[in-house]
């Protein structure tokens, strides 16, 4: 039988330094996440971060912190609601950090029966730091606790034209009546690292402005590519003026370099430049989250508005909105009917 297994990043249980925590030490001792030695990641996460960031995070998620929970949690878990009233698979939510487990939504679907799954990372994009390491994470469960269960991966969906189409009419729900000066399209940052990590051919990716342009294998896995290749798709089909948008990469730590342009060194730039009115969307994410509504819709406006910048608008991401939903609902259904996946 089939079934359906989302799964998302993951939130601590509360907006307390005792919940963020253990949660933050689940998410960075991930070798996917700081892909340094494990006695050096020790000493990063547990001997530095750690004994810091947990009360700062903390302060962080109890400015977004909903009634019913974490926004990142209470979105997910509408969105997958949904789904179920569109498809007759059974749907489970899993997180990758945190107590909603990979293994526990694994469970709830081997109790009804499900022995073919279709994993869905809740990420357009691949990243080894968030699309990769559910993959790995799944089939570690699987293999370890339901060895009789098959596993078949949705691809990253960045470039299919029913998911472009949904958040591009998102984005333009989000601009109706906000005359904006430029639009930017921030993503969440990777370390260059990653990139040439990720390369295949071991020579195409060099972050030179010029190789995601040129066609290779290597697009595959290649997140600068892919979310370049996102913006200009929507820019396409909302035919937003060339030079009122622009990319940008959010959410990095203090180290290696990361993919830039920084996100909030583009908040001071376009306000100096003269950028009075800024819209920003986050197509990195599909549900809103501390990166969206704490970094961008909260801090970003700040920083916006402090180097001279006047008005400033958030666009939610797609979240459980009734055409996101309809699209993951074809994708399932086409996949149960016919055994075949978006591309």
């Amino acid at each position: 039988m089939k079934g359906v297994l989302l799964v998302n990043l993951g939130s601590p249980d509360s907006p307390t330094a005792k919940d963020v925590k253990p949660y933050l030490d689940e998410f960075l001792m991930d070798e996917r996440v700081i892909d340094t030695p494990k006695w050096l990641r020790n000493i990063i996460v547990r001997g530095i971060i750690l004994q810091t960031r947990p009360k700062k995070s903390a302060k962080a998620y109890a400015k977004i912190w909903w009634e019913e929970g974490s926004p990142l949690i209470v979105l997910s878990e509408r969105f997958a609601n949904k789904l179920k009233t569109h498809t007759k698979l059974p749907v489970a939510l899993g997180m990758r950090y945190g107590s909603m487990t990979i293994k526990n939504a694994l469970q709830e679907l081997k109790a009804k029966g499900v022995d073919d799954v279709l994993l869905v990372p809740l990420y357009p994009h691949y990243a080894m730091s968030s699309f990769e390491t559910v993959v790995v994470k799944v089939l570690e469960e699987q293999q370890a606790f339901f060895p009789e269960m098959k596993v078949t991966t949705m691809p990253a969906f960045y470039k299919n034209p029913d998911y472009i189409k949904a958040l591009s009419e998102s984005i333009a729900e989000g601009l109706k009546d906000f005359d904006y000066d430029h639009i930017l399209f921030s993503y969440h940052g990777i370390p260059e690292r990653h990139i040439r990590k990720n390369d295949p051919t071991r020579y195409h990716c060099k972050i030179d402005g010029s190789c995601c342009k040129i066609n290779s294998v290597a697009h595959n896995t290649c997140y600068r590519h892919q979310v370049y290749d996102t913006t200009e798709m929507v820019k396409s089909y909302l035919g937003l003026p060339e030079e009122k948008v622009s990319t940008s990469f959010q959410s990095r730590l203090a180290g290696d370099p990361w993919l830039k342009p920084y996100t909030d060194f583009e908040f001071e730039r376009l306000a100096k430049e003269g950028k009075k009115r800024l819209a920003v969307i986050t197509p990195a994410f599909v549900s809103d989250c501390l990166e969206t509504l704490e970094e961008i819709a909260m801090e970003g406006k700040e920083q916006f508005k402090k180097a001279g910048g006047e008005d400033y608008k958030h666009i939610p991401c797609l979240n459980d909105s009734d055409n996101w939903v309809k699209v993951m609902a074809n994708w399932v259904n086409t996949w149960e009917t016919e055994n075949t996946l978006p591309v």
